[in-house]
């Protein structure tokens, strides 16, 4: 079984380089995905209450649990709170019902999904809106993450993290919060490396976790050009591995944990197998070219908001 090797958080927590991303994974679709996942070596699980996949997570995880084949402390799993849950009360239950869904006494690491706040007004609407314009609300996202720190007190959660924020935001987290933020989630593939963002990141020995590595979020979008570029294809076939293969050991070499998403057996076997090759400086140059600053998430239904962070 091969496993991937692990990066130390800045508060002493391993989490593993490689993660499964489980956006869009639904159903039994997503429970195969994530068995066959952990039964190869997988130890990583990034998912969020935003994906209503949680329970089938939880589903798995008790299932080889139960059966001995793997140990709750074998496993990083990630998840995050929702927009409509920013009003600093609202926090704590969150997690507790995300804790429930997932089946666990804790999560590893608890990431805040956005700066954005969204009204609540139900745990089953994510999304409400009036007028055809998001409801959104004027919390303070650095007053959610003081609410979130209570969480590591409490013992519900391990290590505390954020997700698309942009530097000046980050910064802001840093000026206030007595819990250091582990991680920073950010969309990073070869068309938008956020440069500036991830030497910030590392400055502050903060790890920054790269979704939609692979450019491609759904599979039924057109894969990207660079997929056919030649300095691309040459690098496949110099190691003997795919393009996505040699994609993922870049985001790795840059110093991201990238967390694709994959439903079928082979595309997990695929993105594991790239621990046997390590790219040269040129060859990091050569795929920088490619970063052009392409957003695939635009999140343009908040544009409008105080906290709207691109």
């Amino acid at each position: 079984m091969k496993l991937a090797p692990t990066v130390k958080l800045n508060n002493g927590y391993e989490m593993p380089v490689l993660g499964l991303g489980t956006y869009n994974l639904k159903k039994s679709r997503c429970e195969t995905a994530v068995c066959h996942a952990l039964e190869m070596g997988y130890r990583h699980i990034d998912t969020a209450y935003l994906y209503r996949n949680e329970s089938i997570i939880g589903k798995v995880l008790a299932k080889l649990i139960g059966d001995q084949k793997l140990r709750r402390e074998q496993v990083f799993l990630v998840t995050k709170l929702w927009d409509i849950y920013h009003e600093p009360k609202m926090v704590k239950h969150a997690c507790e019902m995300q804790l429930k869904l997932l089946g666990v006494d804790y999560i590893d690491l608890y990431l805040m999904h956005s700066p954005v706040g969204v009204d609540y007004v139900s745990d089953d609407d994510l999304m409400p809106h009036e007028n055809d314009q998001l409801r959104t609300n004027d919390v303070d996202y650095v007053d959610t993450y003081k609410s979130m720190e209570q969480l590591v007190h409490l013992g519900l959660v391990r290590s505390l993290g954020l997700s698309n924020l942009n530097a000046r935001q980050l910064k802001r987290v840093l000026e206030h919060c007595q819990i250091k933020p582990v991680s920073l989630q950010i969309e990073c593939h070869l068309e938008l490396v956020q440069i500036p963002l991830i030497e910030l990141c590392k400055f502050h020995n903060i790890t920054v976790v790269a979704y939609s590595p692979l450019g491609r979020p759904k599979a039924c979008n057109p894969l990207p050009e660079y997929y056919t570029d030649s300095k691309l294809l040459a690098l496949a076939t110099k190691y003997g591995k795919t393009p996505v293969q040699i994609i993922l050991r870049y985001l790795i070499a840059i110093g991201t944990v990238p967390i694709p998403k994959a439903a079928q057996r082979a595309h997990l076997v695929e993105n594991l197998d790239i621990f046997d090759f390590h790219l040269t400086p040129e060859e990091l140059l050569q795929l920088k070219s490619f970063n052009t600053g392409r957003r695939i998430w635009k999140f343009e239904k908040a544009k409008n908001h105080q906290y709207y962070p691109y």
